[in-house]
Order: C-alpha cells, then structure tokens, then sequence
C-alpha cells in the first residue's frame, strides 16, 4: 500500500547557534554558516549572535512543522491502510452487514478506494433475504451513487468502473426495459475499461460474460422490443459469453461459484453436453460460504438432472 512507501521520521534533533559550526544541515554546510557569521559579526556588537540564529531557527521551525505535517500523513494513510484491510477481512468473511457499517464512516471520503467497496456493501446489503423491498431499493441506488462517485474520484481506478457498470445495472431494474437496455451500451463500455485496467480481473471478465449471455439469450419479442427502441439494439452470441467465462477460469481458476455454472450453462447452450456436465459437477461441488454459492449448488443439481433425464 501506499503509506508502505513512506518513511518514518528520526527523533527530532535540536540545535544550539554555536552547534550549527559543526553540523552540515541538508546541504547546509559548516564553511556556509562560519562564512555567514564572520561576515557580520562586527554588526550591532552582541545582537549580531541573536540574528545569525534566525535563518538556522527559521529552517529548523520548517523542517519541524514538515515532520508533523508527514506525521500527519502517514498516520492518516496507515489508518486508511488499516480501515482498507480489515474492510476486505470482513468482505472475505461474508459479514455484510459489518461491512457496510464501517465503511459507511467514510461516505464522505474522497479516496475511490472506500467508495467502491461503500457501492459494493450497499449492493450485498441490497440482496440480503431480510432485507425489505423499500430498503432494497434505497440501498441500490446508494450503491450507484457511491459507484458514481468513486469514478469520480479515480478513472484510472479498475474496480469503479467494474462496480459503476453492475451497479447501473441493478438501477435499471427499477427504470424500466427502455432504460435498462440504453444503460447496457455503457455498462459494457465499463466493463471493458475495468478489463484493460486490470486484465488479471477475473470477476470483471466474469461479468462481461454474463452481459454477453445475458443478450444471447434475449427471446425473440424482447429482441423486437428493443428494435423498436433502439435502431442497433446490443447483441452478443453464447460464443462470446463462453470465451469470458473461460477467460475468467483462466485467469483465476475456481475463483467464483457462478462462473462455474455459467461455464454449464453456456456449453449447454452451445450443444456440447459434455463439457456441461463437467462444469455443472464442478459447480455443484463448490463448498458454499455464501448465500449465492448454495443457489448456485441448487441450480447446478437441477440442470445435471435435466440433462441426465
């Protein structure tokens, strides 16, 4: 992290006039300070000692208030560090609702880094079972704006831009068909910005698979509908969708219980029923620490059961 790269000070040094004959001051050197003081010393008699202290004083009070002010920083940057960490601690441990309570502290926070997991707490927060319809939808649109924000903040930042695009996804349930399909243009413009930030992403390219699928399974009347809607509606084939998902493997294997299953379901799609059932058992077998996993396990059983029938 980046308070890594900083420095921690040395215990501060004071220095007394006549010590500045022999110490060299960050390129301040003793001929300098000597040279300077012999120079004036016949000036006012003794007040010339009191004067010839002013620019060693004067340097020692700015490298002073530079010490504190680094200080300052580094200290905040470490707990920023440290807020960071124990964030994705308590995000690996599935504890969502810890989760967002301590990130919501820093809602206010110019860093991208504490808006993007803010937009991705809101947004599991939004898909708890207890959780009500009214605060399913504030907390969705919560999560936009945090998203929204983070990209604000930093462009160049990947994952804003991965959780922009799944974010004005989940809005779009809420804006209706028009909107939802205008708003699939720039969910996929995002998601590749994500990828070409950081291509070893494997949930990003996930996504971006399942965008394709998603469109490759379009029925016939929905494609109508948006033909009405849009001259060149958005397209993609299961071909498109299965390259993502095997990409995403690729790039960080078994990573995601859903990528398995999307690997199923799109080989299925394609016609090739043995590699389905491969990725469906492997699917099914994934151990399950989160709600979405044993969904996942569900679905798996019931397709390897169609396809066995």
């Amino acid at each position: 992290m980046a308070a890594a790269t900083f420095m921690r000070f040395a215990a501060r040094t004071v220095l007394s006039a006549p010590a500045c004959k022999a110490v060299k001051i960050r390129g301040y050197h003793r001929q300098y300070l000597t040279t300077f003081r012999s120079n004036t010393s016949t000036i006012n008699g003794g007040r010339t000692a009191f004067l010839l202290t002013l620019p060693v004083l004067s340097y020692l009070g700015l490298e002073a208030y530079r010490r504190v002010q680094s200080a300052t920083v580094v200290h905040a940057l470490e707990k920023a560090e440290e807020a960071v960490e124990q964030a994705d601690y308590l995000y690996s441990c599935g504890e969502t609702e810890k989760l967002y309570q301590l990130l919501l502290q820093y809602k206010d926070s110019d860093d991208a880094e504490f808006l993007w997991r803010l937009a991705r707490a809101s947004r599991d927060l939004s898909l708890l079972a207890h959780i009500a319809a009214d605060e399913k939808k504030r907390l969705t649109f919560e999560a936009f704006e945090y998203a929204k924000k983070a990209l604000e903040k930093n462009e160049a930042c990947f994952a804003a831009h991965k959780w922009y695009a799944v974010c004005l996804s989940d809005i779009g349930d809420y804006e209706g068909v028009k909107v939802k399909i205008g708003n699939s243009y720039i969910i996929k413009e995002h998601l590749q910005r994500a990828i070409e930030l950081n291509p070893k992403d494997a949930t990003s390219i996930h996504i971006l698979g399942y965008w394709c699928f998603a469109f490759a399974e379009l029925a016939w009347y929905q494609r109508k509908v948006a033909a009405m809607i849009f001259a060149s509606p958005p397209t993609a084939t299961y071909e498109e969708a299965l390259a993502f998902f095997l990409k995403a493997e690729e790039v960080d294997p078994n990573f995601y219980s859903k990528n398995l299953l999307m690997l199923g379901k799109s080989y299925m799609a394609v016609k090739d029923q043995g590699n389905a059932v491969l990725w469906l058992r492997k699917a099914r077998d994934y151990p399950p620490h989160t709600e979405e996993d044993k969904e996942v396990h569900k679905e798996a059983l019931d397709l390897l059961r169609k396809l066995s029938a």
